[in-house]
């Protein structure tokens, strides 16, 4: 089996995610997943589509992401391993899509109005 190579994307994150087959072994951007994330919650996001199709120590994972924060990475980590997944194998779509893993989250952050503080608040208003 060759290299696979799928990008996956998440507010202002890409990741390019290079899935072979191997022993389980997820780096980031050169460093091991679990130094680059120490959170559990984001260990747990990362693993999830292994976890969900039962491949958990049969390919190695190469990522390279940039760009938002530590949550829009993780969930672009995982949206770019679940499309490897199901090109691997056909049969990985099923369980995966249920899972509302292969759904690519579209909102971003909204932008900034001219005359106002944010996107939406205001300035405040005095009438006198």
């Amino acid at each position: 089996m060759e290299t696979i190579h799928t990008i996956g994307r998440r507010k202002s994150s890409v990741a390019r995610v290079y899935l072979s087959k191997g022993k389980g072994d997820i780096t980031i951007n050169g460093k091991d997943f679990k130094d680059y994330f120490p959170v559990d919650t984001m260990q747990y996001k990362l693993q999830q589509p292994f976890k969900v199709v039962e491949l958990s120590d049969k390919y190695n994972v190469k990522v390279n992401v940039n760009g938002g924060g530590n949550t829009g990475q993780v969930e672009a980590i995982r949206l770019a391993i679940s499309r490897a997944l199901c090109e691997v194998d056909v049969n990985n779509r099923a369980p995966l899509k249920a899972d509302g893993l292969l759904t690519r989250d579209s909102r971003v952050v909204e932008r900034k109005k001219p005359g106002q503080k944010k996107a939406r608040k205001k300035f405040q208003w005095v009438k006198r």
